[in-house]
Formats: structure tokens, C-alpha cells, sequence
């Protein structure tokens, strides 16, 4: 059960949440007097939210205590649903390759790299490409942009929802010739309207806005993927309590690969890279350390190589390691020129 759907008063449920506690089976082996500390409240009142939440716990448990579990789903079930996932192209064919068609659905993929590699332009021109029209290939879905560092940025959106716009008529020229009826309708407005922005200040909206997720996603069904921009920034500001960093963001990754399975929905959380010691040496890494690298499905690694920018596969079930080049353009992510040149002479 959720803290929100708990029957405690609104600012009780604020003070829970703000302490990293979103569950109500968190505060099972949690005693009065730490949770008074840690919400900063009287042993008296804590004691109340504990017995409120256990009762209301038990309630729960014993009115849903036969619908909890359900059947199994067979491996060969399994298999046929991979196969069939839906994905969102980063409109560079390289990098889509080694991502087996582009950003998968129904989970949670990690983009983490140095500044300026173009993690929000990658960012943005997700959101724009899940409403490429089933027509021409793409998902007809809409997205979510969740702006932590005030990095988003609408000139550059409707530069690539132009593009895009540019891309399909292309398309319909070249392959579509005498068929009026899939002239480009969709224009750059609809693009942006079609982006569902959403602007967090700090780690307590951030939190509170991922758990509203559920209920906007399921209000919108249309949403196909969800970009969180960075999933770092607000958890690396005078964030001294690590243990209570690391029960939020344990939280967050339950909810967010919660949400990729129950909505079909890709997340996206793009990360931030910090200074790591081991072998006698410093090196980057992406941060929020070891604990996190295990929230998302895939993570990927973008850097630079010489003069190029490379996107490297680290992690992923499904797919092998493997790098690839792409390129940020006016228009957006493309293919890298130099890789075109190769591609061209051979």
C-alpha cells in the first residue's frame, strides 16, 4: 500500500514521503522514536501515523489477501512478448541498431554521459519521435518530459519537430507517390502539444510527481514514454542522509519499472557522470553509485571518441555490448557524417 493512498492527514503524508518512505511496509520494522526524529515530529504523533498505517495495512490485507498473487506466465510467453515490443527511434540508424530497432518499451533505460555529449537533445528528440504516426513506422504516442536542471529547452523542440515534419514528408515523397490520403498532417504545434511537461523544483516534488505518474498515465493513455531529465540533479544537492538517498531512489526505480510494465511505456532517465577512485586511479562514472546501476533495464553510456560522439551499450539483458556513433545536428540526432563517408566508400 501507498503512503498516498493511506488514510493520514495530507501534511503526515508529506513528512513520510519527504523522508523517502512512499510504502507503507517501510515503516513495518520502523519504532516510534526514529520515525519522530527523522520527521521531526512528537513520539506521540509518530506512534498515531504507525497504528494508523498498521490498521489500515491489515484492513488492506485482508480484504485483497486472494487477488495479490496471479497465475504465472510461461517462459515461451515470455519470449513472445520481447519479440514483439514496440520501440522508439533516436533517428540515427546506428544507434538504433545496436538498440535492436531504438529505445525499447515496457522499460526503464538509463542515458548517462558528460556534459554536452547530448543527453537532453537525445531527451527531446524522444519525445518528439513516439508520435511519428503508425504510418510511417513510429508509435502515435505522446510523452512525458519530467525537467529537474531547467535544461529543457522549446526553440530546440519545435527545430526537431520541424525536422521530423520534414522527415516524414520526405518519406511519403519518396515511397508514397500518388497516395494523397498519407499527405503529413501532424505539424510542429501538434508536436509540442503532444509533450507533456513538467517542471520539479526539488527531490520532494520529484518523488511526489513520480508517484502521480500512475493516475496521469492512466488518464492519458496515449503516453508512450516517459523522460526524466535528470534523474540525478536534485539527489546530488546538499544531500547529506545517504541512507535516506538510497531508500528514495530504491523507491523511484520500483515505481518507475512499475509503470514501464503495468503502461507499456518506455522510461527514459537521462543521468549524470561524477569522479570514481578504484586501482589507484580516478575515472568517471556514472552517478548515484553502485545500488543505482540496477534500476534500469539497459543503461548506456554516451562519450566522446576523438571528435565523435559514441553511444556504448553497458548493460542489458537482451542485447550485446556494442557502440555506435551518431551525431547532434540542427535538426536533431542523426547518423555521424564521418560513419556515412565510410559507409559510402566501401
Amino acid at each position: 500500500m501507498e503512503v498516498l493512498k493511506s488514510p493520514l492527514s495530507a501534511s503526515q503524508k508529506g513528512k513520510l514521503i519527504s523522508a523517502g518512505y512512499t510504502s507503507i511496509n517501510l515503516l513495518s520494522s520502523v519504532s516510534p522514536s526514529h520515525l519522530a526524529l527523522e520527521l521531526k515530529i512528537s513520539e506521540a504523533e509518530a506512534l498515531e501515523i504507525l497504528k494508523t498505517v498498521s490498521d489500515g495495512s491489515r484492513s488492506e490485507s485482508t480484504s485483497t489477501s486472494c487477488t495479490i498473487v496471479k497465475g504465472a506466465q510461461s517462459a515461451w510467453d515470455m519470449l513472445q512478448e520481447e519479440e514483439t515490443l514496440v520501440r522508439i527511434t533516436t533517428s540515427s540508424s546506428d544507434f538504433d541498431n545496436i538498440l535492436g530497432g531504438g529505445i525499447s518499451c515496457k522499460e526503464v533505460t538509463e542515458i548517462g554521459g558528460v556534459p554536452g555529449i547530448g543527453k537532453t537533445q537525445l531527451g527531446i528528440q524522444l519525445a518528439v519521435n513516439v508520435q511519428i504516426p503508425f504510418d510511417y513506422g513510429g508509435l502515435g504516442g505522446k510523452a512525458i518530459y519530467i525537467d529537474t536542471e531547467g535544461s529543457f529547452m522549446v526553440e530546440r523542440a519545435l527545430q526537431i519537430a520541424e525536422a521530423c515534419g520534414d522527415d516524414m514528408a520526405e518519406y511519403s515523397r519518396l515511397y508514397r507517390k500518388g497516395f494523397h490520403s498519407h499527405e503529413v498532417k501532424i505539424q510542429p504545434k501538434d508536436f509540442l502539444e503532444n509533450i507533456f511537461y513538467f517542471r520539479v523544483c526539488s527531490y520532494t516534488e520529484q518523488i511526489a510527481l513520480i508517484n502521480y505518474l500512475d493516475k496521469f498515465i492512466t488518464d492519458h493513455k496515449d503516453v508512450k514514454v516517459v523522460i526524466i531529465d535528470s534523474i540525478t540533479f536534485h539527489f546530488r544537492q546538499d544531500f547529506d542522509d545517504m541512507a535516506l538517498r538510497t531508500r528514495l531512489l530504491g523507491g523511484m526505480a520500483l515505481k518507475l519499472m512499475k509503470l514501464a510494465r503495468k503502461f507499456g511505456v518506455a522510461v527514459v532517465v537521462l543521468n549524470q557522470v561524477t569522479t570514481k577512485y578504484s586501482d589507484g586511479s580516478f575515472h568517471l562514472a556514472l552517478a548515484l553509485g553502485d545500488s543505482w546501476s540496477h534500476a534500469s533495464t539497459n543503461r548506456i553510456i554516451l562519450h566522446w571518441n576523438g571528435n565523435e560522439r559514441y553511444a556504448y551499450i553497458d548493460k542489458s539483458p537482451s542485447l550485446r555490448s556494442a557502440s555506435a556513433p551518431y551525431s547532434v545536428t540542427g535538426k536533431g540526432i542523426r547518423d555521424s557524417p564521418s560513419n556515412n563517408k565510410r559507409i559510402k566508400n566501401m
